[in-house]
């Protein structure tokens, strides 16, 4: 049930990052549904097809596809409430990888795969899908850009999930833990402008 809530989560987090960036394009309607959808579906997508797990999930059960439709419509009505976009889609996108790296290692163990490959499957499932969006969109993809800390704090909230299960605690409270890394990461990154280390020469 834990997982179930939390792929929803998920889902809703990412449609309406999507959306935002969307409407910030100033696309049509169909522009703005097509592009959340990708940004909801497409880190899982590539990780179901990975492990063979198809059809995928989100043609098998059409939860997913309502939960996208009416986040899309509730978006777009109260997109004046969400006052800053750029800080909004920042909040949202953060709460989506968090979210989503968790998933993605979950379902690497049930495929039993290593946990280094759990972690990797994590890491797609959380970033492949802002990857489409923002190609589709026409922006160098957030995890290729130096100044944002964004795939490398999903490793390092995946990993922390594999030290967090080695204590007495219970499992769940093992994978809310490790969400949170992810989060709390990505946050203190920003925040603290937290970057990797520059391979360019400064006159680049």
């Amino acid at each position: 049930m834990l997982y179930q809530v939390i792929d929803i989560l998920g889902t809703v987090a990412f449609a309406i990052s999507g959306v935002l960036v969307a409407m910030e394009k100033k696309l049509d309607l169909f522009g703005v549904l097509i592009i959340a959808f990708v940004t909801s579906i497409g880190g899982g997508t590539l990780r179901d097809l990975l492990i063979g797990n198809t059809p995928v999930v989100w043609m098998r059960d059409l939860t997913y596809v309502t939960t996208i439709f009416i986040t899309v419509v509730l978006a777009i009505i109260f997109v004046n409430q969400l006052k800053y976009l750029r800080r909004s889609l920042f909040l949202f996108d953060t709460i989506g990888i968090g979210l989503y790296t968790m998933l993605g290692v979950e379902k690497g163990l049930q495929a039993e795969l290593l946990p280094v490959m759990c972690i990797a499957l994590g890491t797609m499932t959380a970033c492949f899908g802002g990857v489409i969006r923002d190609m589709l969109c026409n922006e160098i993809p957030i995890i290729f850009r130096r100044k944002e800390i964004y795939a490398t704090t999903c490793i390092l909230g995946g990993a922390s999930y594999f030290l967090f299960v080695t204590f007495p605690i219970p499992e769940d409270y093992a994978y809310i833990a490790a969400i949170m890394v992810v989060i709390g990461l990505r946050l203190l990154a920003v925040k603290f402008d937290i970057r990797l280390p520059n391979i360019y020469s400064k006159e680049a």
